[in-house]
């Protein structure tokens, strides 16, 4: 009988427990159930939709490439830039096309879409990464190209560490050189050199070296003949028709 008791005031507890506790416990269940489907489905939702931008922007670097050769290719290029950042405002692939969305507006000389393109690109990349600074790097040469030399170079101040240091000291040198200010320049272009070659990330070292060249004059060499040397025979041979006139009768 103690034992049966005992069975009979645990199965009470159970249900009074139960009774307290049993609707909350099944909530947290179905809470923990639909949580786990649904990450499921939110990672099945996020492979798709890169999966559907990076499609897009294939096509959009395709119809990038033949607009050379057909000019009705950009605007097919233009408008995939717009739907990606448009439909997946969140994804890389936003930002990659409006890289290439200011790229293509460069070439065609339209100057104040890629700074608006550009500027986007700052406004939704992390700053600091490698997209930002990218677009920065070329913000600063559209500013540049605008007229705003003392706004370009305050855009190729970065504070912090900088993979791409040499490419930023290049950059300000083409500025400072399409100012005028050859000094600065040439400075810019040796400090650009010496970043280049401590670090992995190297711009183009031809062009580099020309324009330091153009900027720096040649030192003159210096040609010292001893006091004691003969002159040289060219010289002795340029007296030699002098001498034989003097001893003409």
């Amino acid at each position: 009988m103690e034992d049966y008791r005992s069975e009979e005031e645990q199965v009470e507890a159970l249900k009074r427990w139960w009774d307290d506790n049993g609707r909350s416990t099944l909530a947290g269940i179905a809470l923990a159930l639909v949580g786990a489907f649904g990450w499921q489905g939110w990672q099945e939702y996020s492979q798709g939709q890169n999966e559907a931008a990076s499609d897009l922007y294939q096509e959009l670097l395709e119809a990038a490439a033949g607009a050379g050769q057909n000019p009705a290719q950009l605007g097919v290029a233009e408008r995939l830039a717009a739907q990606i950042k448009t439909d997946y405002s969140g994804s890389a692939y936003a930002i990659f096309a409006a890289l290439q969305a200011a790229r293509l507006a460069v070439q065609e000389g339209d100057l104040e879409t890629a700074e608006s393109e550009l500027r986007w690109v700052l406004a939704e990349a992390d700053s600091g990464s490698d997209s930002a600074l990218v677009a920065q790097q070329r913000l600063a040469r559209v500013v540049a190209s605008q007229g705003d030399t003392e706004g370009a170079l305050a855009l190729l101040e970065v504070t912090g560490e900088n993979p791409y240091a040499a490419s930023y000291a290049m950059a300000e040198g083409d500025i400072l050189l399409s100012a005028g200010r050859d000094s600065e320049a040439l400075a810019a272009y040796e400090l650009a050199r010496q970043v280049a070659s401590e670090g992995t990330q190297v711009p183009p070292l031809t062009a580099l070296e020309q324009k330091i060249a153009s900027l720096k004059p040649a030192e003159p060499r210096e040609i010292s003949v001893a006091v004691s040397d003969p002159l040289p025979a060219v010289a002795q041979e340029a007296e030699a028709p002098a001498d034989a006139e003097e001893e003409t009768p």
